[in-house]
């Protein structure tokens, strides 16, 4: 079974542990750091049903997902209360609900005529999720469909060795060689999880600024 298709089951299984109940308190705190304004289109990969998003509507911007499981997506619709047009886009299905659009399929097949003007990227679980081969290819994907749009960055840093499965640790020497030619990479804080990861393993939350 392939990382996508693992992915799909996890969602059609209710296997969502990762999914937050509560905006995630470093997208709060650290947004403003984008200067952007109203209007904004904030660009959300990986995005599950993540409540972030719903967050980031209220503040008044423009949302753009993308998910690789339809199950996710509408779900997502469904807590919000919407009912969502539905449109293919080759290879893609778009979800949209006034100022929200999701589309669902591979990321890698989301193009920026596709996703059109992206203002900023957030992204929380997404860098993270993938693999590292994978993740040399998604940076350089994402760089390409947003022309380098600023980004806030989510990412945990513990001993990989000691948990060989997503999220993964991405440190610091790693989100530069990723951005550090593209963007002024800025750690905005660094704080150890109460507890460690998952309740055990030693781990930090960190968040980066790619402007």
């Amino acid at each position: 079974m392939n990382e996508n298709t693992l992915w799909i089951e996890r969602w059609k299984n209710k296997e969502i542990g990762f999914n937050q109940s509560e905006a995630n308190p470093f997208m709060i705190k650290h947004f403003a750091s984008l200067n952007l304004k109203k209007g904004d289109s904030i660009l959300v990969p990986l995005c599950g049903k993540s409540i972030d998003m719903l967050w980031l509507l209220a503040q008044g911007y423009k949302v753009r997902g993308i998910e690789l499981s339809e199950e996710a997506v509408i779900q997502f619709f469904a807590e919000l209360g919407k009912e969502a047009k539905v449109s293919t886009l080759g290879e893609l299905l778009c979800y949209s609900s006034d100022d929200i659009h999701i589309y669902v399929g591979d990321i890698f097949k989301v193009t920026a005529q596709i996703l059109g003007k992206v203002d900023a990227i957030y992204d929380r679980a997404s860098l993270v999720a993938l693999t590292k081969d994978l993740r040399i290819d998604y940076a350089k994907h994402l760089r390409s469909i947003t022309n380098n749009a600023p980004q806030l960055l989510l990412c945990f840093e513990y001993e990989q060795s000691l948990m060989n499965r997503s999220p993964y640790s991405v440190d610091e020497e790693e989100v530069k060689s990723h951005y550090a030619k593209h963007y002024n990479v800025k750690m905005l804080c660094k704080e150890k999880i109460v507890g460690g990861f998952k309740g055990k393993l030693p781990a930090s939350d960190v968040v980066w600024l790619l402007g």
